[in-house]
């Protein structure tokens, strides 16, 4: 691996172009919402594509970058499905300019993209700046511009620099909170006169819960899913608000630009009517959904529900920090797969899923030691964990259930109940903005994927779109903007690269890249602004 001495350089801030005042994340809730054309969406409405750095920009090691934790934890024996890692995968690092171009050529006017902050950063330390990580994405977002494609762009989507994990242990210590802090500012400054639209982090329960719950994902942490999912959570969150406090001092009167997080959740759903159903599935939502977003759209505070159950190992925010928390989101990000059936811990139920659950866990670790150390915690009966806290069972689906090739149950209701409680409980100033939906399906060949399409991937987001259309127009919800997920396949986390969510195919040999049919009925969703028939 070739390693190179950073230099120590300014990045100087490009010249705004005259689409950089533009302020985009708009509202498009108005009078008459309910009188749309059949299938149509509000007028404003945005339409995208995301994808993330680590997933397909590969150069792992060139021109300066450095570690991140998942470059350490994809060279990890065991760790990844198929031994699969980001070193290369779609190499979007050299074929930039070609992605952009045929992200336009589909009619894509907005692109959720994220930074590699040991990129631009190789040490995690603001003051060792790599020229050409920063140089990377002027050209990316210069790239964006120039095709009138509007940039969404995430400070973080899981690829810290290993060097912070070495130092003090990552999001578990304090340091964290002050060290993002310093990496947003930079990225404010350098990219902010053209990157209107930001997000701090991206799925917090995945970084946490994954991370340091079951060490399915980097940093691979199982070892205290009792205290450690708290204590990341909680820094995260912190270190959300300060960046939203830092952009909001210091940048946004000028460049006028908004921000916000990305919370991920399934929908949970009742098992029964039963009070006990009932209370363990709003339980699953607190867990997931609601430990993020309650302490941002609502009282500053964790769920009571948390609180009660994980007493003193979950910390706690001061008076000051509960102010800088509250509203420290322009938006609600929401990414969405699938729902759920939770309901009250039944050992017959428990035991009729486990062999599902095992398998999951199994088919996105790489072995069964690995899913062994991540349970021991969960059948311990003296030690606390995050699980056992959330005191819920996963049902069985419903007969005749759809799944993805993730394991994922095809369920469109959830969509629409999600956006509904998420609209109910936060009503968020900003809106909602989906920045992920989609699915994975089985494509080993260029044909495959073509046949797949027809019958999959286009009923998936069909069904899935015509219910966050109902949330808008029947129930009010403010939706006002939707990201695919993803613009291309590309390394899907610990599962490897087997799982393909592209509406672009991506031949990892040749790094060809081809659209798919969906890509090509997102293009006529757009062009419309409603439902293909």
């Amino acid at each position: 691996m070739a390693k190179g001495k950073s230099k120590k350089v300014k990045a100087v801030p490009k010249k705004a172009t005259k689409s950089s005042s533009k302020v985009v994340l708009k509202s498009t809730k108005a009078k008459g919402t309910k009188k749309l054309a059949k299938n149509s969406f509000p007028e404003d409405f945005d339409w995208g594509c995301a994808t993330a750095s680590y997933q397909i920009e590969g150069a792992h090691d060139e021109d300066g970058k450095g570690k991140s934790i998942w470059d350490v934890f994809a060279h990890t024996p065991g760790t990844i499905v198929n031994g699969d890692n980001g070193d290369v995968v779609c190499d979007h690092y050299h074929k930039m300019e070609e992605d952009v171009k045929l992200m336009s050529d589909l009619g894509f006017k907005n692109y959720r993209f994220s930074l590699s902050w040991p990129r631009m950063f190789p040490t995690g330390d603001v003051k060792n700046v790599n020229e050409k990580g920063v140089d990377f994405y002027n050209r990316l977002i210069d790239e964006l511009v120039k095709y009138g494609i509007r940039p969404l762009c995430t400070l973080y989507h899981w690829d810290l620099p290993q060097a912070l994990q070495d130092k003090y242990g990552g999001m578990l210590s304090r340091e964290f909170v002050n060290d993002f802090k310093a990496y947003s500012e930079k990225c404010f400054e350098f990219f902010g006169d053209r990157v209107k639209d930001w997000i701090t982090f991206n799925e917090p329960s995945c970084i946490c819960v994954l991370g340091f719950g079951l060490g399915m994902h980097a940093p691979g942490k199982a070892d205290n899913p009792g205290e450690d999912v708290y204590l990341s959570s909680h820094h995260l969150l912190l270190a959300h608000a300060h960046s939203v406090d830092v952009y909001r001092k210091k940048f946004k009167k000028t460049q006028r630009g908004v921000i916000g997080i990305t919370l991920n959740s399934e929908w949970w759903e009742p098992a029964s009517d039963s009070a006990a159903d009932r209370q363990a599935a709003l339980r699953g939502m607190n867990f997931t959904l609601d430990i993020y977003a309650q302490p941002i759209w609502g009282d500053g505070e964790y769920p009571k529900s948390i609180r009660d159950a994980a007493g003193t190992r979950l910390p706690r925010f001061s008076l000051k920090e509960k102010k800088l928390l509250q509203g420290s989101s322009d938006f609600f990000g929401l990414n969405h797969y699938s729902t759920r059936i939770g309901g009250a811990p039944k050992l017959s139920i428990a035991l009729q899923t486990l062999p599902r659950e095992i398998k999951t866990l199994t088919s996105g670790m790489g072995s069964y030691g690995r899913v062994l150390n991540a349970i021991k915690p969960m059948i311990n009966p003296f030690q606390p964990s995050y699980f056992k806290d959330m005191d819920i069972v996963s049902y069985p689906d419903p007969p005749g259930t759809e799944y993805t090739t993730m394991g994922w149950a095809v369920a469109p209701y959830g969509f629409r109940k999600l956006l509904n409680y998420i609209q109910k409980l936060y009503k968020p100033p900003g809106g909602i903005i989906v920045t992920e939906n989609g699915l994975a399906t089985n494509e080993p060949s260029p044909e495959s994927a073509k046949a797949d399409t027809n019958t999959t991937r286009i009923p998936f987001f069909k069904a899935y779109l015509e219910e966050m259309r109902k949330a808008i127009v029947e129930d009010g919800a403010d939706v006002r903007g939707y990201y695919a997920w993803s613009f291309m396949d590309n390394f899907e986390w610990s599962f490897g690269n087997d799982k393909r969510f592209g509406l672009v195919r991506v031949d990892y040999e040749t790094l060809e890249r081809t659209p798919k049919p969906i890509a090509h009925w997102f293009t006529k969703l757009m062009a419309k602004n409603a439902i293909p028939k």
